[in-house]
């Protein structure tokens, strides 16, 4: 995944480009070694014993010498350990086809993955001597979808080069000098890197350890226990499913080219489950998504387990790994969102070790269950149908996932009460579903936020997360905007902010804001509110008495009366000042300045000391807080007064069929 910025730096991109090799490499030789091993015995059983053995030797070698591999890595210098790694595996590689035998085969995914386990270390220390520290953590991010987004170009390479073995090389060999190939070009890429002195340090924890240090601490919050639960649930389903792709796709005569299609849509299933899961159903409670995911996940493996046709079962692979993907992705943006900050960190890595652990072991273990199980010929009358043992292993996964989805489930929901398919169906029409309160009248009003400042403020950004978080947390938003919210506004907003309006008048500009204003009550606030929204306005009133009556140096009372007749009187609840100084604020524009943007900063000191004046006038409505903080501190102190008013249950009510809120548009 591509971070602007980062892969300018040429000495990290070619550290990236190692990087690549190095993973497509690991990838691939893991497809080659199983397809060998499958190919170099007999039985059904046999078969699925091989498979099993090379991914126990490629697989589990992590759980128990990562720490191991980790100090010694530590010892050495970064450059000539990846040198050493890809030279090692690119030998070993090259060796199993002409020895041809299973025992090295085992042995050569063993020593393949402990020179693996010397260099992923190796290669973490060095992009700290490569770039700034304030891009380290998107390196981090690149390298991380490096590794795992090779995996389904791994799965194409694969499959490609099956096809042609036959022309060339018998059976999966050529796989296998691909593969050394890969290392080959990898350890020439090394070669030329310049690393430069670095002394970051290169540590391994144990993974295993990392998962029962982690439960103490974990384990006493329900939300992480439904998240252990659900992610354990989608780890064991992805495991097992990856663990018996090859003795699949030989039961559907596809051979080693199915197997690296399957591989593929494993893998991109889930890279597609991680980049769309914080996109999917935004108005639909994160907590409640990772549940339905892992429910999702459980549902799709039975048909990937009894159909046996090569296009549905590829398709229904890839809807497990999509699954598995949201499941991971909902799951990090509710610890973002949820945990507290001083265990965010810890939570976050615990639960990916869990998945790592999960994920190895069930991998592992899935080829050896299912050549124990064997294959049974179930009779219906005159017809038959055969069931592998790989299908028998995944209905396994799939009632065990399906418990640890509901499980999960119960455990994360937050909206417990209010019906599931309403509550989709609302996500799905784009708003959040509001149940109806018994006893409360429809047209209840709801609840009236306002967001002013100066220019640059941060009033649109901060009013926008707030909106989010509010939707996030089951409410009905209504996010605005003044000038220009309505259509007539957007003609008036055309007319006040463009700088080829110059003779305009201070009581003509005063009036057609207010008529901006009325037309955005009448369309867009005041129904909202009625129907029990939640309405959150960049800009109101209070705009007008700082700008034109502090600004322009007007009568105040008069604008006050004016738009009060404009408004018929409503206001906010909340006012939410972002004050900030004019040259601070109007410094952060990138685009040209518009008309009033334009006015000198003696205007916009006295604007900001006409709203300082308003919010001193009436503390219980006004929030003021300081918008040179940074950004997340902004929202934290907002967050916490909205929810201070906010009513508990939401008194807004919807509409009596739909249970939801459509749209506003002009009518």
């Amino acid at each position: 995944m591509n971070k602007p910025g980062v892969l300018s730096i040429k000495p990290f991109r070619r550290l990236w480009i190692a990087v690549s090799l190095s993973s497509l490499g690991d990838w691939l030789s893991l497809l080659a070694l199983t397809a060998a091993a499958h190919a170099l015995t007999g039985s059904y059983a046999a078969q699925a014993y091989a498979v099993g053995g090379v991914l126990a030797a490629k697989l589990l070698p992590v759980l128990v010498f990562g720490p191991v591999a980790g100090a010694l890595a530590d010892r050495l210098d970064r450059r000539a350990v990846m040198l050493g790694a890809d030279v090692v595996r690119f030998g070993l590689l090259l060796s199993v086809p002409l020895v041809g035998r299973l025992e090295w085969l085992f042995a050569a995914a063993f020593l393949t993955e402990l020179a693996s386990l010397l260099r992923r270390p190796a290669e973490d220390a060095t992009v700290p001597a490569l770039v700034p520290p304030k891009l380290y953590p998107r390196a981090k991010s690149v390298a991380v979808w490096t590794v795992y987004g090779s995996a389904p170009l791994a799965g194409v390479v694969f499959a490609v080069t099956s096809l042609l073995a036959g022309l060339f090389l018998p059976g999966p060999d050529l796989a296998l000098y691909v593969s050394a190939g890969v290392f080959l070009v990898g350890a020439v890429v090394v070669f030329t890197l310049k690393t430069g002195p670095t002394r970051h340090p290169v540590s391994v924890p144990s993974l295993p350890g990392r998962v029962l240090d982690g439960w103490k601490y974990a384990g006493g919050s329900e939300l992480v226990r439904g998240l252990v639960i659900g992610l354990f649930g989608v780890s064991l389903a992805g495991g097992l499913l990856i663990g018996v792709l090859r003795p699949s796709a030989a039961a559907l005569g596809a051979g080693d080219a199915g197997y690296g299609m399957l591989f593929a849509a494993v893998f991109l299933g889930l890279a597609s489950g991680m980049l769309l899961g914080p996109r999917i159903l935004r108005d639909l409670s994160r907590r409640r998504l990772f549940g339905l995911a892992v429910l999702a996940t459980a549902l799709v493996l039975v048909p990937a387990a009894l159909i046996q046709e090569l296009v549905a079962v590829f398709v229904l692979s890839g809807v497990v790994g999509f699954g598995a993907g949201v499941a991971g992705a909902t799951a990090e943006a509710v610890i973002g969102q949820e945990v507290r900050d001083d265990l965010r960190d810890r939570t976050s890595s615990y639960l990916r070790s869990l998945v790592r652990v999960v994920l190895t072991i069930s991998a592992v273990l899935a080829p050896a269950a299912s050549g124990a199980l064997g294959q049974h010929v179930l009779a219906l009358g005159d017809l038959s149908y055969r069931i592998q043992g790989t299908a028998e292993v995944l209905l396994i996964g799939a009632v065990v996932t399906l418990l640890a989805g509901l499980g999960a489930f119960r455990l994360t929901d937050d909206r417990r009460g209010i019906p599931l398919k309403a509550d989709l169906y609302g996500a799905l029409q784009g708003v959040a579903y509001v149940p109806p309160v018994p006893g409360v009248k429809k047209k209840e009003r709801g609840l009236f936020i306002a967001f002013e400042g100066g220019e640059g403020a941060g009033k649109t950004t901060q009013s926008r997360l707030l909106a989010i978080w509010l939707r996030d947390n089951g409410f009905d938003v209504v996010n605005t905007r003044e000038p220009g919210a309505t259509k007539v506004g957007m003609r008036l907003r055309a007319i006040l902010l463009d700088r080829e309006t110059t003779a305009l008048s201070d009581r003509a500009e005063s009036l057609l804001y207010a008529a901006d204003r009325a037309q955005h009550v009448d369309a867009v606030i005041r129904p909202a509110l009625e129907h029990g929204s939640v309405v959150i306005t960049d800009r109101y009133v209070d705009s007008s008495l700082a700008y034109q009556a502090y600004g322009r140096e007007q009568a105040v009372e008069e604008i006050r009366e004016v738009n009060a007749w404009a408004t018929g009187g409503l206001v906010p609840d909340l006012t939410v000042l972002l004050d900030v100084p004019p040259s601070v604020g109007l410094n952060r524009f990138a685009s040209p300045a518009d008309r009033i943007e334009s006015e000198p900063e003696d205007f916009h000191n006295r604007v900001r000391r006409g709203f300082r004046a308003l919010a001193d006038a009436d503390p219980d409505r006004y929030l003021v807080v300081d918008a040179s903080q940074d950004q997340d501190a902004i929202t934290r102190l907002i967050q916490d007064k909205v929810r201070s008013i906010l009513p508990d249950p939401v008194p807004a009510s919807a509409e009596d069929v739909t249970s939801t809120f459509p749209a506003i548009r002009d009518l």
